[in-house]
């Protein structure tokens, strides 16, 4: 059988803030460290009271962006190296304190580089006390007098405060008395330090003005400390187990049903001096983890939270009594917060846990950066960005003031030795960001509708029921008499009164005398009375003249401080208007700054680039000279071989054609013997017969008569004679190589060899270089260049 499922309640929305467009700027101070004699160079000067020049060291080169040279940072108010602790709290934490008083919240951290004086300037030393131990004094010096009875207030474990009656109090008072009476094991009593007991000077002591003398007030602290990314409760109370110890527990924050971040299971415990709170805090201060390092003796390793809590309620309407009401507790905190040093691990040489714990410390302080600059460009820009409170403790847990909880307030600490230079620009870069973030400013709580003096009339009237039980039941406890009874014994007695005899004469004129002397005095003092009263008058008379003029006169100041007022309240306005400008301007510049920045990258890339290219082009620059150089060796050795073919070539030509040119001679001459001879032996034979015009034509067309006979001679058209040359042309188809042609000519036919014709042929076959023969009409295909 399934059970029905139970509706989910909605969660409870968020109260809704009253819409106000009143901002504060975060307040950020700059407090300058003394210079030690051993630390040398120092790297920072204070120009005035709101502004320090900060100057690059010598040695320190400055980058390409020009980062490293002077620039001035402007603070709300920056405290020299004289300045004292007590100068410091009236101008930084007493306001804060004096908004507790009022239902306000407050939040002061301290924030710098390791070894900067952020300890010191929280905690202080004896003699010397920092913000956090003249807070608590001058809270208790203004609520000693209207504090209620312990444990009347009592935490709901939901960031919240109840209110019991009388008799669970006194319950609860009566509990832990008796938890106080065992006796407790030497190592877990807890003393009193001596140097906190002479931390503040009675001279020193301050108290808020103005506080609400008809309501009953209740502190309570608490003491966590962030380490690691993890919170741990200083003020935790565990019992020791020496067989198997157990490690601390770390919290966790939730949000309370105003949206507000808290500490989960976190103690507070309710203090009711300033002596008791510092015993608390030290209690918790000996938790707290340090540890030694390259750059500082007692370095914090984690954040450390002081939260001071403050529960207030009115009295009823007859003033004896708390409201039992808790809608009308209201509860406000101030908390200081005392920030770890940022650190650079190349200077600090840490390892292992160190180390470690130098990453977590640097991871939550670029957290906290990072959440101020989008704050900065949501106000600025307009956006709606989101702010990455949860990526670190530190953050989520004070995102409320940042949202318009309370005023939040900041000292940056500063170390002017030259090492620290680069750490501190990066610091006053942050601090100057950070007084651009606006905060919303608190509204004030609602006041209950009682009529005020209340607290006082009950005083009176409790004293004035003294003074009658007195009256009636005579000094109690050995009191002194009233004036009015001293005035009584300063009478003369009165005698006897009582007569027996009527006789007697003399007790009525005693008495009569007694009385008159009585009379004398009272008529004295009575003259005296009036004329004191007469004095007192004329006085009276003295002081309302007086009265008058100076409020004439206060009227007339007052006419002009309105005057004054209204110039201030424009001046104001005009003053508003050009930080806007100003504001605005910064932007536009920041903007600008990085445009440049990306376009000085562009052009370190490009350039980059153009060098890799240049170099590139070099190379192969480089390379096309070495293969021009190759090629032209090449080319050289082609052309010097080129030429020597060439220069074989037209040797064997000219050969070749001096050959030819002895063959032809050698022909002529043959042909001139043949026709010498031919002539001479004319006259005796018949006269040649004409040839026919088909052997006119030549060796390039025959015809289908029979081919004339070798060594034959006929005439020619013109009348001239030729002889046929065919069995040398036949010859040399037979011979086509030089030695063959030797061989073949020694072997010819006895025939061929008889006669100059043949022999003179066959030589000048023999002498010609082997070369490239073409292939004439009528001749058979000889060889080609290529078969050589």
């Amino acid at each position: 059988m399934s059970r029905p499922m139970r509706p989910k309640h909605p969660r409870k929305p968020a109260p809704k803030k009253p819409s106000s467009n009143q901002k504060d700027p975060v307040g950020v101070y700059c407090r300058v460290r003394p210079l030690s004699t051993e630390d040398g160079e120092c790297c920072i000067e204070v120009i005035s009271s709101s502004t320090i020049q900060l100057h690059a060291p010598d040695g320190l080169k400055a980058n390409r962006n020009g980062e490293f040279k002077e620039t001035q940072y402007t603070f709300k108010k920056v405290f020299g190296l004289k300045t004292s602790q007590i100068e410091l709290f009236e101008d930084v934490a007493k306001p804060l304190v004096d908004d507790l008083l009022r239902c306000k919240n407050g939040l002061l951290f301290t924030y710098g580089v390791t070894g900067s004086g952020k300890t010191f300037t929280m905690t202080g030393s004896a003699g010397q006390g920092g913000l956090l131990p003249r807070s608590l004094d001058m809270l208790f010096n203004s609520i000693g007098p209207y504090q209620a009875k312990r444990f009347v207030f009592k935490p709901d474990d939901k960031n919240g405060m109840e209110v019991q009656n009388q008799v669970d109090a006194l319950l609860d008072r009566q509990k832990r008395e008796s938890q106080q009476s065992v006796p407790k094991t030497p190592s877990s009593r807890q003393r009193l330090d001596p140097e906190f007991a002479d931390m503040i000077n009675p001279q020193e002591a301050c108290r808020a003005e103005g506080v609400d003398e008809d309501s009953s007030y209740s502190v309570f602290v608490s003491y966590i400390e962030i380490y690691n990314n993890y919170i741990y409760d200083l003020l935790e109370e565990v019992q020791f187990d020496p067989i198997k110890p157990k490690p601390p527990q770390s919290k966790i924050l939730r949000e309370d049903q105003n949206h507000n971040m808290y500490v989960a299971g976190c103690t507070e415990v309710e203090v009711k001096s300033t002596e008791e709170a510092f015993e608390v805090f030290w209690r918790g201060q000996k938790k707290r983890r340090i540890a030694n390092t390259q750059l500082n003796r007692e370095s914090s390793r984690s954040h450390s939270v002081f939260i001071i809590k403050l529960a207030q309620a009115p009295l009823d309407a007859d003033g004896d009594n708390i409201l039992q009401d808790k809608d009308q507790v209201n509860v406000s905190q101030l908390c200081l917060v005392d920030l770890a040093g940022s650190e650079r691990t190349s200077r600090t040489q840490a390892q292992g846990s160190r180390l470690r714990e130098a990453g977590n410390i640097n991871q939550s302080l670029m957290t906290l950066r990072t959440c101020i600059e989008v704050l900065r460009e949501n106000q600025m820009c307009g956006t709606n960005k989101m702010v990455p409170y949860r990526d670190s403790k530190i953050t989520h847990l004070f995102k409320n003031y940042f949202d318009g909880e309370g005023k939040v307030r900041m000292v940056v600490c500063v170390n002017p030795k030259a090492d620290d230079y680069e750490e501190t620009l990066l610091v006053m870069r942050f601090a100057e960001m950070t007084q651009e973030v606006e905060v919303a400013r608190p509204e004030d709580r609602p006041i209950c509708g009682f009529t005020a003096g209340r607290r006082h009339r009950n005083q009176a009237f409790k004293e004035e029921l003294t003074r009658q039980l007195q009256e009636r039941g005579g000094p109690v406890n050995g009191e002194h008499p009233s004036v009015l009874t001293q005035l009584m014994h300063s009478f003369p007695p009165l005698p006897p009164c009582e007569i027996t005899d009527p006789t007697d004469d003399h007790t009525l004129p005693r008495l009569i005398q007694v009385l008159e002397k009585r009379y004398s005095i009272r008529k004295m003092m009575v003259e005296e009375y009036n004329k004191a009263a007469n004095m007192l008058k004329s006085m009276l008379k003295d002081f309302d003249g007086s009265l008058v003029s100076k409020e004439n006169f206060i009227q007339e100041q007052r006419g002009k401080l309105g005057q004054k007022d209204s110039v201030i309240s424009s001046q104001k306005a005009e003053v508003d208007r050009l930080e806007k400008k100003v504001k605005m301007l910064e932007y536009k510049i920041d903007i600008l700054q990085k445009t440049t920045n990306i376009y000085e990258e562009d052009k370190r890339t490009l350039q980059q680039e153009l060098e890799s290219r240049d170099m590139k082009l070099q190379r192969e620059m480089s390379d096309k000279r070495r293969m021009e150089a190759r090629l032209q060796g090449v080319v050289s050795d082609t052309k010097h071989k080129w030429e020597k073919e060439c220069e074989r070539r037209v040797n064997a030509k000219q050969l070749e054609m001096q050959n030819r040119l002895w063959v032809k001679d050698e022909k002529l001459k043959q042909l001139t013997a043949i026709v010498t001879e031919t002539k001479s032996d004319w006259p005796d034979q018949e006269k040649p017969q004409r040839p026919s015009r088909q052997k006119d034509r030549g060796p390039l067309k025959r015809s289908a008569s029979p081919s004339p006979v070798p060594g034959e001679v006929y005439k020619t058209r013109s009348g001239g004679q030729a002889v046929e040359f065919t069995d040398i042309e036949t010859l040399r188809q037979q011979c086509p190589t030089a030695p063959s042609r030797k061989r073949r000519s020694s072997e010819s036919s006895p025939s061929q060899q008889e006669g100059n014709v043949e022999t003179r042929c066959s030589v000048a076959i023999q002498m010609r270089p082997a070369g490239p023969v073409y292939q004439q009409p009528g001749y058979q295909k000889r060889r080609k260049p290529s078969d050589q």
